[in-house]
């Protein structure tokens, strides 16, 4: 439920201007306390927590004490040396000078934690850490593809081509590695909109989706690891025992179908003792798997590089290697050696070993199998090379039921009538049923891998180049690689030798290798170093995933997951790692496993493909990434894709993972995710009703998600008509239709006398925001006083979450007039009222010089003039802007001021490497001010200022008070003349007086009556207002040198003094602050950080 307090002035007084803020009796803090360095909830700007509290915006109140940064205990007095910011000095603890911070705010310091927040770290004195040196092509081209190429290359790929063909295989991997490089382009836009601490996609998908999708996509996509580990395993054992070292198995049996179920055996028990060794050396220590990361991806690069070496070599030397065919069947070979019935020894026939197979005894006569003694039998070249031809016939697919044999189409073929199966006859048959979308499915695991440069975000020397062009690049390669592999074996290898899974026609040889050149082993060897390498990565990341997720505390049962050995490793999360991993060792068939590890690295894709499109749909302010090739459509395209593949590959499996995932999310929901990471899911819920009113109502947004909600406080004149329309123009181009606006205005009077006024001013503000496209809500106010008009709008505006944040007012140009009804008290009380909402304020001044909607800037700048840091308003207006086809030509330029003991060079350096970090492109300057005496001029103008202030406090009195003083001044003047002809005669004469006391008496009266108008003109400037007049004096230099052409100019606007006896004071500085310039936007801030560099 909404809950809303407006302050009023009580009832029985009349409300003074300047009256509607009373000090609180005691300092109060804010509704939303200020969060400690470190907080949890908070992803602001590293090393700088920005707070304002409530009790200190120029009443006099002195705010609390709160740290903005940490580990440094700055001296207030080493803050307030000098002249040059006097104007800013009041502010100075929460609105710090940008000299001060810069240097920290540029170089943060990026601390691999895992996927655990940077904000998190509990540790306030960071460790010095060696900056990380990784580029692009170590830390990201080849991780990603050792991770890619592997298993399914080696052991499953020339089965896909001759099961499905060239044409389908095509079309399988093709739509396999568009899949992933959609995919790739989303993750490469996600990456690069800021910082990505070491933890990749989950961290990624999690901080874009929210809690609730980030902890179901984050198990989903730990789980497909951990399967993948599985595989690897399991593809290592494959190896082994099929093509190194058969005669290690334990299990045997003499018939087909017991020897699959002996080698699925001898799969699960190799298996797990291999997962049990393998999770000891992670255990150890995992720098020892990072070293063996580059020995196991180069026994991957040479085994590529061998394959194309062979079949280049194919083309003028093919290798002599015959395959048996019995008719058009497929015999294996593990038996026998002479493919042929007879054989002539010493001129003498005899029966070969393929006779005794087929037939009960080796005698001549002996009673054989009947298809055996019909059909010849016959050799072939089982790879005949590139020229041969043979990609003719394997241009289209050749799927069988399981059990089929495995024949060659054209082979003559004499069946028989009643033929019986024989589970001893040496044919070589189909392991499992094939058709295409099983075959997605088998080989789906194969392109996989893409984030494992993402993954790695933490070691990187600049993660936001590094993270795309490394990931994409990989997909290029290995996609290359597969296509070009497919249409290779195709046009290389016999098609009976690609359906023959295990080589059982070749003697048990891998297939592959026996393409290779120099020799087999080369693809034995460095296909089962490349499984066993990715399997302990596999088993290496996981545990990490997991301790990641427990660790953000999204799901409160995985929370003792978070924990591990003294030095961070997770212990825990690897025992249940491994427990998960030996569900997949114990299904030992690696065409099983493979499908249930793509379904959830399918639906981890599909999600980073959602957030990606709901991020550019939505966006955002904080949506800038560096990456600039990605579109909507394209993340739409992808999502789509993943989806489809997800039911392609089994649907029933699909609906399992996403069964998985619903309940997790459900979970997380039903516990309630206290997590706010400012995810779009939030921004979404803005435009719904009022389910997302009370969803958006639990709290102020993220920083990512923050954008200015604006307040426009428009002025009417005397026939309820707008008089600056073009202070909604620039609505428009600051707002671009996102988000909330509010039109605001007020009426002095009584709603009763005023309410047709009020409709009629509510139609022609609504009018004007129809021409100048302005998409928002009007709320007209009458009120007694503006004054008090105003403080209800800036207080109740808006609904629950629908609530504003930043208020757009005009500067009142008039404010040196009296009879002005928007004096300047009003103006310098509404920004009092602002800052205690704790709201942002812009002031543009010289309004009515600002572009409309139809204007268009063929070139100038936008220049930023930042001095102190309030929250990164200034560095997110100028991106705003930009958005909108007005301004979107202009370019931004970033000023900040240097003072005596600055390194102006380092302070350059560092504000370029800060826009780099925020995504923004900008020119970059840094004015240095020179500390110098104050000028008479500046005496002169302070003197004149406070001139003028005594002539108006003394002329702020009643009507009647005015009149008597007025009289009083004419009667003083007609009396002059008088005067000077004779001497002023005292109203009472004593006669005791004496000649001398006579004289005195009369020069007293004299000077009495003129006392008032001498002590105006013989007043000394305070120094406190010659300091500041001296900031605005020199500030205006600056900038007028600068920016005087500049299109726009935005400045930081100083708050309101602390006391408030200077406000007039206050507004004169503003205008020699402001002097020269065409069009200014007095900026201030709202209490809190606008703008991140983090994802």
């Amino acid at each position: 439920m909404s809950q809303r307090f407006v302050v009023t002035p009580a009832a029985g007084g009349p409300a003074e201007p300047g009256a509607g803020i009373e000090a609180p009796a005691e300092p109060q803090r804010s509704p939303r306390p200020c969060p400690e360095p470190g907080n949890k909830g908070d992803d602001a700007l590293p090393i700088l927590h920005y707070c304002r509290e409530p009790s200190r915006y120029g009443d006099g109140t002195p705010r609390e004490n709160s740290p903005f940064i940490n580990n440094t205990d700055m001296e207030r007095e080493n803050i307030y040396e000098g002249k040059n910011m006097a104007l800013f000095e009041e502010e100075m603890d929460s609105n710090p000078m940008v000299s001060s911070l810069l240097n920290k705010l540029a170089n943060y310091t990026n601390l691999s934690q895992g996927v655990v927040e940077h904000e998190e770290d509990e540790d306030s004195k960071r460790k010095e850490i060696k900056a990380p040196r990784m580029g692009t092509f170590i830390g990201v081209y080849l991780p990603c593809l050792q991770n890619i190429l592997g298993v399914i290359l080696f052991l499953r790929l020339t089965w896909i081509v001759g099961a499905a063909g060239i044409l389908e295989s095509f079309i399988i991997v093709f739509m396999c590695c568009t899949c992933t490089m959609l995919t790739a382009i989303s993750m490469s836009a996600i990456a690069t909109n800021g910082v990505v601490p070491a933890g990749g996609s989950y961290y990624m998908i999690s901080r874009s989706l929210g809690p609730e999708f980030g902890g179901a996509v984050g198990l989903c996509f730990y789980l497909g690891t951990t399967f993948a580990g599985a595989m690897y395993i399991l593809g290592t054992i494959e190896i082994f025992l099929t093509y190194i070292s058969p005669n290690a198995a334990i299990f045997h049996s003499e018939d087909v179908e017991g020897e699959n179920r002996a080698m699925l055996n001898n799969m699960r028990v190799y298996g797990t003792c291999t997962l049990i060794l393998m999770a000891m050396v992670v255990f150890v220590g995992v720098k020892y798997v990072n070293k063996l990361a580059l020995v196991f991806l180069s026994c991957v690069i040479l085994s590529i590089l061998a394959i194309y070496a062979g079949v280049i070599k194919t083309a003028f030397d093919p290798p002599n290697i015959p395959v048996c065919l019995l008719g058009n069947r497929t015999l294996s070979k593990r038996d026998f050696d002479v493919c042929a019935k007879f054989q002539v020894i010493n001129d003498e026939t005899v029966t070969t070993q393929l006779w005794g197979l087929f037939c009960n005894s080796s005698m001549l006569n002996a009673s054989c199998d009947d298809y055996f003694y019909q059909n010849n039998v016959t050799e072939i070249q089982g790879i005949p090379g590139v020229a041969s031809g043979v990609i003719l016939e394997n241009l289209w697919s050749t799927y069988a039921e399981q059990g089929a044999y495995v024949e060659k189409k054209g082979m003559p073929s004499l069946p028989v009538s009643e033929e019986t199966k024989t589970s001893g006859l040496p044919y070589v048959l189909t392991d499992i049923m094939t058709y295409f979308t099983m075959l997605v499915g088998i080989y789906f695991p194969s392109v996989t891998g893409i984030m494992a440069g993402s993954n790695r975000s933490g070691d990187l020397r600049d993660a936001q180049k590094s993270i795309p062009t490394g990931t994409i690049l990989a997909i290029a390669t290995t996609s290359f690689i597969y296509l070009s592999s497919i249409v290779l074996f195709g046009a290389c290898i016999e098609g009976v030798i690609l359906r023959d899974k295990f080589g059982e026609a070749l003697k048990g040889k891998l297939v592959i290798g026996m393409l290779a050149w120099p020799s087999p082993w080369v693809i034995v060897i460095g296909s089962f170093f490349s499984t066993c390498g990715a399997g302990l990565q596999s088993l290496t990341g996981a545990p990490r995933l997991l301790q990641a997720i427990a660790r953000d505390g999204i799901v409160p049962f995985l929370q003792v997951f978070g924990h591990g050995k003294a030095n961070g490793e997770p212990t825990w999360a690897l025992v249940l790692t491994a427990l998960i991993c030996e569900i997949g060792i114990l299904i030992a068939s690696l065409d099983s496993v493979a499908p249930i590890l793509s379904m959830f690295f399918l639906m981890c894709y599909m999600f980073v493909n959602l957030a990606c499109a709901v991020q550019t749909l939505l966006r955002t302010p904080n949506w800038r990434p560096r990456f600039k090739f990605y579109h909507w459509t394209l993340s739409f395209l992808g999502m789509s894709l993943c989806l489809a593949l997800m039911f392609i590959c089994s649907w029933y499996y699909a609906l399992f993972a996403m069964l998985i995932a619903g309940c997790i999310y459900k979970y997380i929901e039903y516990r309630g995710a206290e997590k706010e990471w400012g995810d779009g899911i939030r921004g979404l819920s803005l435009n719904a009703a009022r389910y997302a009113l009370l969803r958006v109502e639990h709290g102020p947004p993220h920083t990512k998600n923050w954008r200015p909600q604006v307040l426009v406080m428009l002025n009417l004149d005397s026939e309820q008509c707008v008089k600056h329309p073009r202070l909604l123009s620039f609505t428009t181009q600051l707002k671009a239709g996102k988000g909330l606006t509010i039109v605001g205005s007020v009426l002095e009077g009584t709603y009763l006398d005023k309410y047709r006024e009020a409709q009629r001013a509510e139609e022609n503000i609504r009018s004007l925001m129809g021409t100048e496209k302005t998409k928002g809500f009007c709320q007209l106010v009458v009120s007694s006083s503006l004054r008090d008009g105003m403080s209800h709008l800036i207080q109740s505006a808006g609904l629950g979450g629908m609530k504003h944040n930043t208020v757009l007012m005009a500067w009142p140009e008039s404010w040196k007039q009296s009879d002005n009804p928007f004096s300047w008290k009003n103006f310098v009380d509404t920004i009092r009222d602002t800052t205690a909402a704790q709201q942002a304020l812009l002031v543009a001044k010289n309004i009515d010089t600002f572009p409309q909607n139809q204007e268009r800037f063929r070139e100038g700048n936008i220049d930023v003039w930042w001095i102190v840091h309030d929250g990164g308003m200034l560095m997110l207006l100028p991106f705003l802007l930009r958005q909108h086809k007005v301004w979107r030509k202009c370019r931004m330029r970033i000023f900040t001021v240097a003072q005596m003991d600055d390194n102006s060079i380092q302070m350059k350096k560092d504000l370029q490497m800060f826009l780099y970090h925020l995504r923004i492109s900008a020119e970059v300057e840094v004015v240095e001010m020179v500390e110098n005496d104050i000028s008479a001029f500046t005496y002169e103008k302070t003197l004149m200022m406070e001139q003028r202030s005594q002539m108006l406090k003394q002329m702020q009195l009643s009507k009647n008070e005015r009149e008597r003083e007025a009289q009083l001044i004419h009667d003083r003047n007609t009396a002059a003349v008088a005067r000077t002809k004779a001497a002023a005669t005292p109203e009472k004469v004593q006669m005791t007086w004496t000649k001398e006391k006579l004289i005195s008496e009369k020069h007293k009266n004299k000077d009495t009556n003129v006392a008032g108008f001498r002590d105006i003109f013989t007043l000394k400037p305070n120094q406190s207002n010659v300091r500041r007049m001296h900031t605005a004096v020199k500030l205006n230099g600056v900038v007028l040198n600068k920016s005087q052409d500049a299109q726009l100019v935005l400045l930081n606007m100083p708050g309101p003094p602390k006391n408030r006896q200077g406000d007039e004071n206050y507004m004169e500085f503003l205008e020699v602050l402001t002097e020269g310039l065409n069009r200014v936007l007095l900026v201030r801030g709202g209490g809190r950080e606008v703008i991140t560099i983090y994802s």
